[in-house]
């Protein structure tokens, strides 16, 4: 209560602060408030010549139509900032073709959101799932990324994770101008927007208004979590420039911008991990499901992202435009987890005494204990390094001609995305003997209780063993990088022919889409020693010093767990003459080869829309109708293990050569046919009605089309795992839409209310089949050499397009609205958006012990944001929040990437903004002001998953233009 005060007084005094300086600058300046937004009356475009949903007659038509009426109303008006922004955006809803909503910058390196997700999430029906603390992934529509697109500049974007998510903290704010969430879909977009499209654009330097401009913008920030976390600085900043200029009588324009951020990566975290199935727990018989085991950890580090953009137009003459653009960013997030993390309470490693059950019988609490004999059970140190170093490029070439009635683009691309994980973990533990020929592991216990949303407890009876370097040492140095390269290569031709006196279409649209993509992975491990000391032959333990392990402790909500050692362990290593560390591929590790391969997608696309311009009982309708046929091959190479020397001589990167695999190459070639229709009926000049169908289709994520298989022969049967097909196909959905949309005069807002069906078709799922036939789907099966014959059909783990599907319905209502209250308040605006969706989807799930039915991926029951914001030329303000109920989600990490249910999170950021002059202002931002943390749980809230808290952080700093 007394943090949600301090948060109310904060807005209050910034809303009296309001009131003062709005009676200050109540007169509008002369020489034009110049605030860190300040736009005119017509706010730049992005780049037309890139983006995919081209231009309409009609749309152009209406569009000037009403730009003309609002120059005439605000004459003498001055519209700036947040309201100029909300204006902008209106605008561009209102007279689109399809269902979509818009943010945009008032101007190039005005006040930025955190990151585009950010910005993103104040859209109805758009929600985004926080990484690190930052929102970064977004889900759309009631799915989850994996079923939205994403462009930049009307060019398809790649992944560093080698799905279809975009991690949209990969593109800083402030050189990215404007982002269009499609919600409908027509015949001119890329496919894949199953969820929606979203189309982001960065700007035109021939809009600018003045012949030259420059924006830089410093702002320091501080993170008030990160002194609690071992390897964190709680000091940081962001840093931009951007320069626009226009040249040869305005004909050429060039833009160059620059975006630096550095800040702690910041979070300390409980995490229960996931519920195994029923099991004896203890030598009196007790049965229940155990969790897997519990990790406290903090994780500190250091993230650097640097973007870079830049773009070149010419336009000789008003019928041929002709342009280059790129954009370039480099992350590279420092992530170190250090803590504890007790392990296998299942599978008879160690005995729990005094359970605490739920009523379905999982346990959420008690006493875990070594077995008599120490299995592999104990409270492993660890000291993971989680550093991702990843980068992405998406450029081109493009080139607009008209004439007459003719509109020719065309636009030759290239974009990649590279990411590099190193992925180590190192684990410590007790050991009796260290010092000696054979040091044994400690015999060990702990008690534990999980919370449900809230932080567990876990104690020792001997937390002094767990900081002694006498007796801890390091029992595993393991390094399993992920390293992706994810490329594109595009070409896309689009014309348009106006139809002067047709009654019913205003034009016809067509275009040819041609994209390859490539996708490599590349495995690879290093590892020393063993967990728990369990393989000598592998490395003995090491031992420890007080330069490679410091004793840590924790503080605030976390101070009652036990201190640990902070380990440095390639320090360790070397301080033990380890030096040799390099990751290879090997048969020793034959996952290293399974997991890796290439893919590769081609796409042929053509298109053919009509723009529709009539009127219908004397009200104007307008829209599109068109087709897209998308012509797909995908093919993908790896090796798949046949065993008994079947295979061909094969020498891995440490020397020995093994003849227990074979090449493969699979994939397969599909035709769909893509129609959609989008109409808009337009009552009066501030109501309309839309409807919109389509078919549509998001490509299964391309890691998932590895063709690689690893083996195994039991009884007579083969037997392939791989969890990837190259066979997979499209999950297609067929969509309808409608939406209501009022729209306030002189574009100060709107309302709109949206309702949508999607009915999936299917969803890729893993599966495990039972004698599987494996020659009908041209899987090789080898000799049994007892027999003489093929192997028998055994098991196939893999995925499939399952033939259920579903459906997922939704409503989003939007409300926005700019100058509403007269004088000095004109300056307020409110925005509001509240979404329901719903799907009958299940899916079994054992993750949280009994058999479940878990909800679809993405999808939260109740979402909603709201902005109150403030402008008035020299002082600019604005409190925003969003929350999303619950949702499915498969964002934690334990060992492996778990399957969770995340709970309701709320959250609020604050930030405003004083104009000394038009040329420099002071700039103060909150983010996450009630430090909110993400938690997670498995379908039972007393069955805890990861309670992760990241701080709040402060941003101050300066805008300055000139």
């Amino acid at each position: 209560m007394i943090l949600k005060r301090n948060v109310l007084a904060l807005a209050l005094a910034l809303v009296g602060f309001c009131a003062t300086s709005a009676a200050y600058a109540a007169a509008p300046l002369n020489d034009q408030p110049a605030g860190p937004q300040t736009a005119s009356q017509n706010a730049p475009a992005a780049q037309d010549a890139s983006t995919t949903d081209t231009t309409k007659s009609n749309a152009t038509t209406r569009a000037k139509a009403a730009a003309d009426a609002k120059a005439k109303d605000l004459q003498g008006i001055t519209v700036t900032g947040y309201n100029k922004s909300v204006e902008t955006a209106v605008d561009i809803q209102r007279y689109a073709d399809t269902i979509q909503n818009v943010v945009t910058a008032a101007d190039i390196g005005g006040l930025p959101d955190q990151s585009i997700a950010d910005a993103l999430t104040r859209l109805p029906g758009v929600t985004a799932e926080r990484i690190g603390g930052e929102a970064s992934q977004i889900n759309c529509g009631g799915l989850s990324g994996n079923f939205i697109q994403t462009t930049l500049n009307g060019r398809a974007q790649p992944t560093t994770s080698g799905t279809n998510y975009v991690q949209f903290d990969q593109y800083p704010s402030e050189l990215i101008n404007q982002a269009t969430v499609y919600k409908s879909s027509q015949a001119s977009l890329i496919e894949g927007g199953v969820g929606c499209t979203i189309a982001m654009a960065t700007a035109n330097p021939l809009d600018a208004k003045q012949e030259q401009t420059v924006n830089v913008d410093f702002r320091g920030s501080y993170n008030d979590q990160a002194s609690d976390v071992y390897g964190a600085n709680s000091m940081g900043y962001r840093f931009s420039a951007a320069w626009q200029g226009k040249f040869l009588e305005d004909t050429l324009g060039v833009g160059l911008g620059f975006a630096r951020m550095v800040q702690p990566h910041v979070s300390e975290q409980f995490v229960g991990e996931a519920f195994d199935g029923l099991q004896t727990i203890n030598a009196a018989g007790q049965q229940g499901y155990p969790s897997q085991g519990i990790q406290v950890q903090q994780n500190g580090g250091s993230e650097q992202r640097n973007g870079y953009v830049a773009t070149l137009v010419w336009k000789p003459t008003d019928n041929l435009q002709v342009g280059a653009d790129g954009f370039f960013s480099q992350y590279n997030d420092g992530s170190f987890g250090r803590g504890f993390r007790g392990q296998l309470f299942d599978q008879g490693q160690a005995q729990i005494t005094n359970p605490v059950y739920l009523s379905n019988g999982a346990i959420v609490g008690g006493t875990v204990t070594s077995n008599a004999t120490p299995d592999n059970f104990g409270l492993e140190t660890t000291a993971d390094n989680y550093t991702t170093h990843s980068s992405v490029f998406s450029g081109g070439l493009n080139a607009k001609w008209t004439s007459g009635p003719w509109t020719v683009v065309a636009d030759v691309s290239a974009s990649r995305a590279v990411s590099s994980q190193i992925n180590v973990d190192t684990t410590a533990d007790p050991y009796n003997g260290l010092g000696t020929a054979t040091p044994t592991l400690m015999s060990q216990s702990l008690t534990y209780g999980l919370n449900g949303l809230n932080i567990g407890s876990l104690t020792v009876p001997n937390p002094g063993i767990y900081t002694n370097l006498g007796d801890m040492a390091l029992s595993r140095y393991g390094v399993y990088p992920y390293v992706y390269h994810d490329k594109n290569q595009g070409l896309r031709l689009e014309t348009t022919y106006e139809l002067a006196d047709n009654p019913v279409i205003s034009a016809i649209e067509g275009g040819i889409y041609v994209n390859n993509h490539t996708y490599n992975a590349d495995r690879s491990a290093y590892v020393y020693g063993s967990e728990w000391g369990d393989n000598p032959s592998a490395g003995a333990p090491l031992p420890l010093n007080s330069s490679n392990a410091v004793n840590t402790c924790w503080r605030g909500d976390f101070a009652s767990f036990p201190c640990f050692l902070a380990i440095n362990g390639a320090a360790v290593l070397a301080a033990n003459g380890v030096t040799s560390t390099t990751p290879v591929k090997s048969w020793a590790n034959n996952w290293t080869y399974i997991q890796s391969g290439q893919v590769n997608v081609k796409s042929r696309d053509a298109w053919l829309m009509a723009d529709i311009d009539t009127n219908v009982f004397d009200h104007s309708v307008t829209g599109n109708i068109g087709v897209r046929v998308v012509r797909t091959s995908q093919y993908s190479s790896g090796l798949q293990e046949v065993d008994n020397n079947a295979g061909v001589p094969i020498t891995d990167q440490t020397g020995v050569t093994s003849s227990n695999y074979i090449p493969v190459t699979q994939g397969l070639t599909y035709t769909d046919w893509l129609p959609s229709i989008n109409l808009v009926y337009h009552f009066d000049d501030t109501n309309q009605l839309r409807v919109s169908a389509a078919k549509t289709m998001a490509p299964p994520y391309i890691s998932s089309l590895l063709a690689g298989h690893g083996a195994w022969e039991d009884n007579g049967q083969y037997n392939l795992w791989s969890n990837t097909s190259p066979l997979l196909k499209p999950m297609y959905a067929n969509t309808f839409d409608a939406s209501f949309e009022h729209y306030f005069p002189d574009s100060s807002g709107a309302f709109t209310a949206h309702v949508y069906t999607k009915h999936v078709e299917s969803f890729v799922q893993q599966v495990t089949y039972n004698d599987f036939d494996f020659a009908s789907a041209g899987i090789t099966v080898p000799t049994d050499p007892n027999t003489g014959k093929p192997y028998l059909n055994g098991q196939y783990q893999t995925s499939f397009n399952n033939t259920q599907g579903g459906t997922v319905h939704g409503l989003d209502l939007f409300l926005q609205k700019t100058h509403f209250l007269p004088g000095v308040w004109s300056g307020l605006g409110v925005s509001a958006g509240f979404s329901l969706a719903q799907s009958a989807v299940k899916s079994e799930s054992t993750i949280s012990g009994p058999p479940q039915n878990q909800g679809l991926p993405g999808l939260s029951k109740k979402s909603a944001t709201a902005a109150v914001f403030y402008d008035n030329g020299t002082f600019s303000a604005q409190l925003s929040g969003t929350y999303r109920s619950s949702f499915v989600s498969d964002s934690q990490i334990a060992v492996n990437n778990q399957i969770v249910y995340f709970a309701p999170e709320t959250v609020f950021n604050l930030q405003g903004a004083y104009n000394f002059s038009k040329n420099f202002s002071l700039l103060l931002q909150f983010l996450n002001l009630t430090n909110q943390p993400t938690r997670t749980y498995f379908g039972n809230t007393q069955q805890t998953g990861t309670i992760q808290y990241f701080g709040r952080t402060t941003y101050l700093g300066f805008n300055l233009k000139f």
